[in-house]
C-alpha cells in the first residue's frame, strides 16, 4: 500500500505520524471524527504529496483494495450492478476558502444506473447523474481554462449554466436535449444524459465504475499540476455516498445539538423518511426517530459541543438501518440565551474554565437576552417598514397613541373595561412630561433625535423599546412611515434588534418574552462578579422598583437618582406647579411640605432596597418651564387643582403668563440645576430634608442607608461651596446642606449619619476647575451626556440631522453619545487627576448611557474611576465588560 494513501473509518484512525497538513482540512476533520469513534462513512485520503502527481496505473490496485474494504463496511460494492456503492471525491485544501466544485455520485455508469434506480427511482437517479456531470464539467472547464482552450471552455460554461437550472428541479429536463430532435423519455433519461455529455470527458467515462474513478482522479491531478495557485498542499478524500431514500429503513435529517432559541439541552431538528433530503417532504421531530438512533445522535451532538465549545448543527443519513454522520458545522443563527446556557453547562462540568466562559460572550449581546424578541414566523404576512435609529432594543406591540394625554386616557379606559393595555407612544419628540406615558407604554416611536435623545434614554431606563424613525410624518391622529399609514388606536409592532435593521410592522406579531433566571443570565452575572475587584457598576434608578430590578441584575448601588422624574407623576405634577405659581411664601411652604412627604417616601424606598450600598441622589436639575402645562388639557387640570386647593379661581391667562415668564431660549444652559437652588433655595432645602428624614427613619429601623447628595450643573467651586455649606452676607444668608441636616437632626433628636456631598461634572469649566471644586465635594459623577454636548457643541436631540453628512466626509468617528469622544475622555481624566490632587480619597464615577458601552467601561477603569452607572437593563452588560477588562488586565 502506498504510504501516501490513508484509510479511515469509525474503527480506523490515521496514525499521528502522518503530518496533519498532508490531509487538508476535510481530511483532518474526518480523522478527528474517527478518533471520536463517530459513525462516519469509511474512506481514504490521497494526501497532498501524491494528489498532484497521481499515476492511475500505479494507484489502481491500492484504490481497488480500499474500495473493497469500504464496500464491506457500508454493505455495497463499487461497480456492483444491483447494489452499487457511489462515491464522493472531496478536494481538501489546507485553506478554508475553496472554489472547488462538489463532486458526488462517482460509480454511476451505464452498467450501474439501472440497479441504482431500482432503489431510489428513475427520476432521482437521473437527477444524480446530472449532479455527477455538473461536478466533472466544472473540473473540465477549469482544465480548458488553464489550457487556454477558450472555445471549448465557453461551450462547457454554457452547459454548466443549463445544468444549474436543471438541478433546481427533480427529474429530467428537456432543456438539456433541446439540440436533439428526439424527445427525452423518463425511463431513458439517465442514459441519455450520459450519452449527451460523454464527449466532454475522456473516453470510457461512463463505461465502468472503476474506470470512471481513475479518470476522475487523473483529471483532478492534472488540474492541480497546471494550476499555479495550487502549491501541492491539497489532498483528495474519497468516501461513499449514502441516501435517505435507499431502502425501507432509511431517512435523512439535520438537527442542532441543543435548542438554538432557549438553550435547553435537547436535540432540535427534523428527519425525513424515505427522502434524500428535506426538499419536498414533511419532516418529523428528531425525538421521534427511535430510541437507539436518538441515543447515538445525542452522543454525537454533545461530544461535538464539548469538543468545539459551541452549538453545532449535524446532518445524518440512515440507509438500510445504518446511521451515518454526514456533516457537522457551527451555527450562525442562535440566541444569546442558547450560548449562555451552553457556556454555563460547559463551565459546570469543567470542560471550560470560568475565565473562558466570561470571555466567550460579547457584552452587548446581553441586550438580546434582556428584552422581548419577535417570533419571525408571526410577521410573514404583516406590512412593514425597515430602518430607523435604535434607541432601546427589544420588541413591543400595542395600539398607537400620539400624545401622552391620549395614551394615559386610553390606558385608564382599557383598565376599566379589562381590555388590552399595551400601547405604543408615537411622537415627533418627547419631553420630561412624557415620561409618565413612556413608563406605562410598551414602547415609543419618535420622529426626531437618536440614540441619546430623551425618548431613547428614558426608554432604556424603564426597559421599554425605543425607535427613532426620522422619515415619519405625523398629521393630527395619523402617522405615515414609508408605505405604512396608521391611525391613533391602530396596532403596530416595533422590532428593534441590537444588531441589524429595525422594523415597524402594521398589526400584531408574536413575542418571545425574556426570562433572566431561566435564560441563565443571573448565573452568568454571578460568574462575572467573581472577577470584579475594585471597580463597580451602579444603576440609574428613580423608583424603588427600578432599584430592585437593578439590584437583581447585580448593581452595586445607585449612581444616579433623577429627582425631577418623581415630580411628573399625575398626583404630583400639579402640586409642584402649585408651588411654582405661589407668590405668597406661606402658600409655597404648604406646597413644599406636601412634596417633601412624597420625596421622603421615594427616597425611603430606594435607600431601603439598596441597604448597605451608596445611593447618589441628584437634586432638581430640569429647567422649571418643563414642569408647566404644555396644552389646554393640562392648563385646565391645573386650574381645577388650584381652585380645589386654594379655593380661588385662577385664569388661563395667568397660567400662560407664568409659563411665559419661565421661558428660556436655551434652557439646557439656562436656569437649571444649582442655578435653581440659588434662586429658589427652598426647593433644594425641601429635597435635602426629605433625604435625611428617610435616612433617619431607616437608621432607626437598623437599615444601613447611605445617601450621597449630588449638585448638578456646577461650573465653579463657589457654587458648590454655597449650596453645600451656605453663606452669610450683609442683609442676607443662604442655608447650606450641612446646616439643613444639622438643624433637622437636632429637631428630630436623631443620631448623626454618614453621607457625602458631591457634584456632577458636566461642563468643561467644571472639569478644568476640578481641583478647586474637590475642596467642597467628596465625589465627582461625570454626566457624560451633557459633558459631550457642552464639549462638542452638539445637541444630542438634534445631531442626527447632520451626522450622515459628517460621517460621509469622515468629520467625526462614530456616535459621540454612545462612544466617548477623545476630548471628553481627556476632560474626564484631567478632572479626576486634579480632583484627587486636592482630595486623594475622591470617589469618581460616570453616570449615563455611556456607562454601558464596553469601550467606555475600559476607559473609566484605565482613568482611575471607581464605577459606572447605567440603566437597570444595562447593568449586566456593564458588569460583563468590567469582568472582561479585569481579565485582560490580569493577563497583560
Amino acid at each position: 500500500m502506498d504510504k501516501r494513501i490513508h484509510f479511515f473509518s469509525q474503527k480506523d484512525v490515521i496514525p499521528s505520524s502522518v503530518a496533519p497538513e498532508l490531509l487538508g482540512i476535510r481530511g483532518r476533520q474526518a480523522n478527528e471524527f474517527a478518533e471520536l469513534k463517530f459513525p462516519i462513512l469509511p474512506g481514504f485520503i490521497i494526501d497532498s504529496d501524491l494528489a498532484s502527481a497521481i499515476d492511475a496505473k500505479a494507484v489502481r490496485k491500492d484504490v481497488r483494495t480500499l474500495l473493497d474494504k469500504t464496500g464491506s463496511i457500508v454493505g455495497k460494492g463499487f461497480g456492483d450492478e444491483e447494489n452499487p456503492m457511489l462515491l464522493k471525491v472531496v478536494i481538501s485544501p489546507n485553506l478554508a476558502v475553496s472554489t472547488y466544485p462538489t463532486l458526488h455520485n462517482f460509480g454511476l455508469t451505464k452498467p450501474t444506473i439501472r440497479g441504482f434506480a431500482k432503489w431510489v427511482g428513475k427520476d432521482f437517479a437521473a437527477h444524480e447523474v446530472l449532479f455527477l456531470i455538473r461536478g466533472m464539467l466544472a473540473i473540465e472547464e477549469r482544465i480548458k481554462e488553464l489550457e487556454a482552450n477558450d472555445r471549448l471552455r465557453e461551450d462547457i460554461a454554457a452547459h454548466l449554466k443549463m445544468l444549474d437550472r436543471a438541478l433546481g428541479i427533480r427529474g429530467p429536463s428537456n432543456e438539456l436535449g433541446k439540440d436533439d430532435e428526439k424527445p427525452v423519455k423518463i425511463d431513458k433519461a439517465a442514459e441519455f444524459y450520459m450519452d449527451f455529455y460523454a464527449k466532454y470527458f475522456p473516453t470510457g467515462f461512463f463505461d465502468g465504475a472503476e474506470e470512471q474513478l481513475m479518470i476522475t482522479l487523473s483529471e483532478i491531478s492534472k488540474m492541480f499540476q497546471m494550476d499555479d495557485q495550487n502549491d501541492n498542499d491539497t489532498a483528495l478524500m474519497i468516501a461513499p455516498m449514502v441516501y435517505g431514500n435507499y431502502g425501507k429503513d432509511s431517512c435523512s435529517g439535520a438537527y442542532f445539538s441543543r435548542n438554538v432559541v432557549t438553550g435547553e439541552k435537547t436535540l432540535q431538528g427534523s428527519f425525513f423518511r424515505q427522502t434524500f433530503n428535506e426538499s419536498d417532504s414533511a419532516g418529523q421531530p428528531i425525538d421521534k426517530i427511535g430510541p437507539a438512533y436518538l441515543k447515538e445522535l445525542q452522543r454525537i451532538a454533545w461530544t461535538l459541543e464539548d469538543r468545539f465549545r459551541e452549538i453545532r448543527q449535524i446532518r445524518f443519513t440512515v440507509e438500510n438501518g445504518k446511521l451515518w454522520l454526514i456533516e457537522q458545522r457551527l451555527v450562525d443563527q442562535k440566541s444569546t440565551q442558547a450560548d449562555i446556557r451552553l457556556i454555563l453547562d460547559l463551565a459546570k462540568r469543567k470542560i471550560i474554565s470560568n475565565v473562558a466562559a466570561i470571555k466567550s460572550i460579547e457584552p452587548l449581546r446581553l441586550n438580546e437576552i434582556l428584552h422581548p424578541v419577535i417570533d419571525s414566523s408571526s410577521v410573514k404576512d404583516l406590512k412593514s417598514w425597515k430602518g430607523g435609529i435604535a434607541g432601546a432594543p427589544g420588541a413591543a406591540i400595542g395600539r398607537a397613541y400620539f400624545s401622552t394625554e391620549a395614551l394615559l386616557e386610553a390606558l385608564k379606559t382599557a383598565q376599566q373595561k379589562g381590555a388590552d393595555t399595551r400601547f405604543i407612544l408615537v411622537l415627533e419628540s418627547s419631553f420630561a412630561e412624557d415620561v409618565k406615558a413612556i413608563e406605562v407604554s410598551a414602547g415609543v416611536l419618535t420622529a426626531e433625535g437618536g440614540y441619546s435623545a430623551h425618548a431613547s434614554v428614558v426608554a432604556r431606563q424603564y426597559g421599554k423599546v425605543s425607535l427613532v424613525a426620522l422619515e415619519m410624518k405625523i398629521k393630527g391622529k395619523t402617522a405615515v412611515l414609508g408605505d405604512l399609514t396608521f391611525k391613533e388606536g391602530d396596532y403596530i409592532t416595533l422590532n428593534v434588534p441590537f444588531y441589524g435593521e429595525s422594523n415597524v410592522y402594521q398589526g400584531t406579531a408574536k413575542l418571545i418574552e425574556p426570562d433572566p433566571k431561566e435564560s441563565g443570565l443571573m448565573d452568568f452575572i454571578e460568574l462575572s462578579k467573581e472577577f470584579i475587584k475594585n471597580f463597580h457598576v451602579r444603576c440609574n434608578a428613580d423608583t424603588p422598583r427600578d432599584a430592585a430590578l437593578a439590584l437583581s441584575f447585580g448593581a452595586g448601588g445607585v449612581g444616579l437618582c433623577r429627582t425631577e422624574h418623581m415630580f411628573f407623576q399625575a398626583d404630583r405634577i400639579n402640586v409642584f406647579r402649585e408651588m411654582l405659581l405661589s407668590t405668597d411664601p406661606k402658600d409655597r411652604s404648604k406646597a413644599l411640605a406636601k412634596l417633601q412627604v412624597m420625596q421622603r417616601d421615594d427616597f425611603y424606598g430606594i435607600l431601603k432596597v439598596m441597604a448597605g450600598k451608596e445611593v447618589t441622589i441628584r437634586l432638581l436639575d430640569s429647567p422649571l418651564h418643563e414642569f408647566m402645562p404644555h396644552n389646554d388639557d393640562e392648563v385646565q387640570t391645573l386650574i381645577d387643582h388650584m381652585q380645589k386647593v386654594k379655593k380661588v379661581k385662577i385664569s388661563k391667562t395667568e397660567i400662560l403668563t407664568s409659563v411665559e415668564s419661565l421661558h428660556e431660549f436655551n434652557p439646557m444652559l439656562g436656569h437649571r440645576g444649582c442655578r435653581i437652588a440659588v434662586s429658589y433655595p427652598e426647593i433644594y432645602a425641601m429635597q435635602v430634608k426629605a433625604i435625611f428624614e428617610a435616612t433617619y427613619k431607616l437608621r432607626a429601623e437598623k437599615i444601613d442607608a447611605r445617601p450621597e447628595i449630588m449638585i448638578p450643573i456646577i461650573m465653579n467651586a463657589s457654587e458648590l461651596k454655597l449650596i453645600a455649606y451656605g453663606k452669610k452676607i450683609e442683609g442676607s444668608s443662604y442655608t447650606g446642606i450641612v446646616d439643613i441636616e444639622e438643624e433637622l437632626r437636632k429637631a428630630k433628636g436623631a443620631k448623626p449619619v454618614e453621607y457625602r456631598i458631591g457634584t456632577m461634572i458636566e461642563l468643561p469649566a467644571a472639569a478644568l476647575g476640578a481641583g478647586e471644586i474637590a475642596k467642597y465635594g467628596r465625589f465627582f459623577s461625570f454626566g457624560t451626556n451633557d459633558l459631550t454636548q457642552t464639549t462638542l457643541g452638539i445637541s444630542r436631540d438634534d445631531f442626527t440631522a447632520f451626522m450622515p453628512d459628517y460621517t460621509l466626509f469622515d468629520l467625526i468617528v462614530g456616535n459621540p453619545f454612545s462612544t466617548l469622544d477623545a476630548r471628553v475622555k481627556e476632560l474626564i481624566a484631567l478632572a479626576a487627576e486634579r480632583g484627587r490632587l486636592t482630595r486623594p480619597d475622591l470617589v469618581c464615577g460616570l453616570c449615563g448611557e455611556h456607562g454601558a458601552n464596553p469601550e467606555n467601561v475600559r476607559f473609566c477603569m484605565d482613568a482611575g474611576l471607581n464605577y459606572v452607572s447605567c440603566s437597570p437593563y444595562s447593568v449586566p452588560i456593564a458588569l460583563l465588560a468590567v469582568a472582561q477588562a479585569e481579565l485582560e488586565r490580569a493577563s497583560s
